[in-house]
């Protein structure tokens, strides 16, 4: 079984979907947990949850963080190596989408899609990275999207923010080697909606075709992902670098044609 104790992870976005099963996985194996989050009610939230799952209170911290704020980042790994002194994870999973016509969609929307998908996930890196290379065994994982690789119509900000990403993934693990491992993970249909915040959170059933849609037999679960990333930033994973992991129950390998 794998153990993080002692260590620490820094989740963005790590309140809510797959964040949070992302704070759930590292938490699982021990590890010390910071939460990064805009929205502080599910930021504070989550870490109840853990609580009550038994979880170590002194083993979490939430940071408010607007990961396309410069300050805010700082703030967040400085506040970081103040409790835990030390970082030796980091997901950049914070993310937003804004699915609208092309020819619609503004330039501040664009902005804003690619300034927290992209943007946020540079920012952390950079300043997380002289700590992780202190640890000379420090992972970051991206958390990318199938949609770098295949769309649907309208979908331009995200599309573009998640492709980068991956580019971003392959650089960095070049520039941070050996020290640091970079890795993204690509979720296909991962089912959030019961995931969510207290005041949000929707129970869902899926149709026989939307499980049916995928070679594995169901939609994805926020756990799915959580499972991936903790093996990635582990020793077991010591091999894999600059890498995008599709996740998708294998909908991307799928031929399709319409009759």
């Amino acid at each position: 079984m794998l153990n993080f104790k002692n260590k620490t992870a820094i989740v963005t976005g790590g309140g809510q979907g797959i964040g949070k099963a992302i704070v759930q996985a590292f938490s699982h194996h021990e590890a010390n947990v910071v939460i990064a989050e805009k929205d502080e009610e599910a930021g504070k939230e989550v870490i109840e949850w853990l609580v009550s799952k038994g979880g170590n209170r002194e083993a979490f911290h939430f940071v408010p963080c607007d990961v396309a704020k410069e300050e805010d980042v700082r703030r967040l790994i400085d506040e970081t190596v103040e409790k835990f002194k030390r970082i030796d994870f980091l997901v950049n999973n914070a993310g937003l989408s804004n699915f609208k016509p092309f020819l619609e969609l503004s330039v501040e929307e664009w902005d804003l899609v690619l300034n927290t998908n992209l943007r946020g996930a540079f920012l952390c890196s950079k300043f997380a990275a002289p700590y992780l290379k202190q640890t000379h065994k420090g992972s970051i994982i991206n958390i990318a999207s199938t949609r770098a690789i295949m769309s649907e119509p309208d979908s331009e900000a995200y599309a573009a923010s998640k492709g980068g990403l991956v580019a971003l993934t392959h650089a960095m693990a070049i520039s941070l080697g050996p020290d640091v491992r970079v890795n993204a993970i690509s979720p296909g249909w991962i089912e959030v909606r019961d995931w969510k915040k207290s005041s949000q959170r929707q129970k869902v059933q899926h149709s026989e075709r939307d499980n049916g849609q995928h070679p594995v037999g169901r939609v994805g679960e926020p756990e799915d992902i959580g499972r991936a990333v903790v093996f990635l930033c582990s020793g077991e994973a010591g091999f894999v670098t600059g890498q995008n992991i599709v996740i998708d129950g294998g909908m991307t390998k799928k031929m399709i044609y319409e009759e």
